[in-house]
């Protein structure tokens, strides 16, 4: 059977953060677990932002920048909140792929985080699944890794 809705293709062990959490070490942890988003919720799961590897680079420091250790000290200190996407783009289980597929392209994003209708965060649709939906409808197999097999990767 062929996978319809995000439900079927969707990632539902998920890394996020809270918008109190400092940056501190999030790039890094972005980079070993190759994530290149994480949604951000409240203490009730609910979804309040999305923090993107783009949004970490938009207030990087510049390395031509004569202050750049101090404004990087700075700028690990920030909380997730004062950087992240406030408004984002949801989607739900049981909203068809193709429909999603359609938004992904015309919005030019990434991913789409999916919650419930309570808006508590349930799972992840990004590039990568629709990639390797395409690759297992053609024939092919790409193993989806667990985040937890990526954090015990070695550096």
């Amino acid at each position: 059977m062929h996978p319809q809705t995000v439900s079927d293709v969707m990632t539902r062990k998920i890394v996020t953060v809270a918008e109190q959490d400092a940056l501190a070490h999030i790039e890094e942890g972005m980079h070993r677990l190759r994530f290149r988003h994480l949604p951000v919720v409240d203490r009730h799961g609910k979804l309040v932002g999305l923090l993107s590897h783009r949004d970490l680079l938009h207030v990087s420091s510049s390395w031509l920048s004569e202050q750049e250790a101090e404004q990087n000290e700075e700028i690990q200190r920030l909380p997730v909140g004062r950087v992240m996407q406030h408004e984002v783009l949801t989607v739900q289980p049981s909203d068809p792929l193709v429909e999603v597929g359609k938004l992904m392209w015309a919005s030019k994003i990434g991913c789409l985080p999916v919650v419930d209708a309570e808006g508590t965060l349930v799972g992840i649709v990004t590039e990568a699944d629709f990639i390797r939906l395409a690759v297992r409808l053609l024939g092919g197999d790409i193993k989806k890794e667990d985040v937890e097999d990526l954090a015990n990767e070695p550096a």
